[in-house]
């Protein structure tokens, strides 16, 4: 407790710590679906999507990768419910935990989704890497605390169920396996191709939708300030000033730096999709093409 009280800044609400104290109560080798709940829906529910949405981008440096989606149209066609699906089958995964009938069931229409499509074992690792090393870095660098490492034990506990379920081969148990994976793959693979900019694109017009109204115009010079260099140039975005990018970057870190007055989450963050506002089933997520088979598979089953 000395130590962990030592580490926190002067200036902080009161409770403002109490979820990192119960994270670092539990044993991230079996409380991993605990852990992974607190840090991703109470301590840094933003940050986890701003995250996750900028790692997504980094799939766009692989041409293999963007090609596929490129020709699929689906950002561009209906980049909103892509958008919902994505985060909303990531939620049913997680609500009751990995190895719970409700996220087995979302992973396999993941699975039959994925199907579809002929995706090599390498790649379908690289993407899984993203969804861990994005939110890791995003957190460490804007975050209102730094990660514990009882977090960042349970997140590749759980990134790496998520895989298994998925039928990924070889893939790491640790978070510098997942780092490694990511960094060596992209030194490997990351390549301009236009497919690569079409797709980051209509990615950032879907942001840009959902962005409110003010902010709208500065969507896209926003995101690409904070893409790296080399994501930037696989990508085929423009450069941007130099001031602008710093002033983004540290304005999320006042961001981070005010965070820490405020009180602590006290309900868990739910995404809330545009595309069903009366709610919806998992029988509704997936391709609209898909739905009719995918559905009668599931019947069938």
């Amino acid at each position: 407790m000395g130590v962990l009280a030592r580490r926190r800044p002067l200036l902080h609400s009161r409770g403002r710590y109490d979820n990192l104290e119960e994270i670092r109560s539990l044993d991230p080798e079996v409380d991993y679906d605990r852990i992974t709940w607190i840090t991703s829906r109470l301590e840094f529910p933003w940050d986890y999507v701003q995250g996750t949405g900028i790692a997504f981008l980094r799939d766009y440096g692989v041409p293999s990768i963007s090609r596929l989606l490129d020709r699929t149209r689906e950002f561009e066609d209906h980049g909103i419910k892509r958008y919902d699906d994505t985060l909303l089958i990531g939620e049913e995964a997680g609500i009751e935990g990995i190895d719970s009938p409700r996220a087995h069931a979302a992973v396999r229409r993941l699975n039959r989704i994925h199907g579809h499509y002929d995706i090599p074992n390498d790649e379908f690792a690289f993407v899984l890497a993203t969804t861990i090393v994005g939110p890791v870095r995003w957190i460490d660098a804007y975050g209102w605390r730094p990660l514990d490492p009882h977090e960042t034990a349970a997140i590749a506990k759980v990134t790496t169920r998520f895989g298994e379920l998925m039928g990924i081969r070889g893939l790491p148990t640790t978070y510098d396996g997942y780092l490694e994976l990511l960094t060596s793959y992209e030194r490997r693979h990351f390549e301009h191709d236009p497919a690569n900019t079409r797709v980051t694109e209509a990615s950032i017009a879907i942001a840009r939708a959902l962005a409110p109204l003010p902010a709208r115009s500065l969507v896209r010079r926003v995101t690409i300030a904070l893409m790296d260099e080399p994501l930037r140039v696989a990508l085929g975005m423009p450069e941007q000033p130099a001031w602008f990018v710093r002033a983004v970057r540290a304005g999320l870190r006042l961001r981070a730096r005010l965070l820490r007055l405020a009180p602590p989450r006290r309900e868990a963050y739910h995404h809330r999709p545009s595309t069903y506002p009366q709610g919806y089933r998992l029988g509704d997520l997936g391709p609209a093409s898909m739905l009719d088979e995918l559905n009668q598979k599931e019947i069938a089953r």
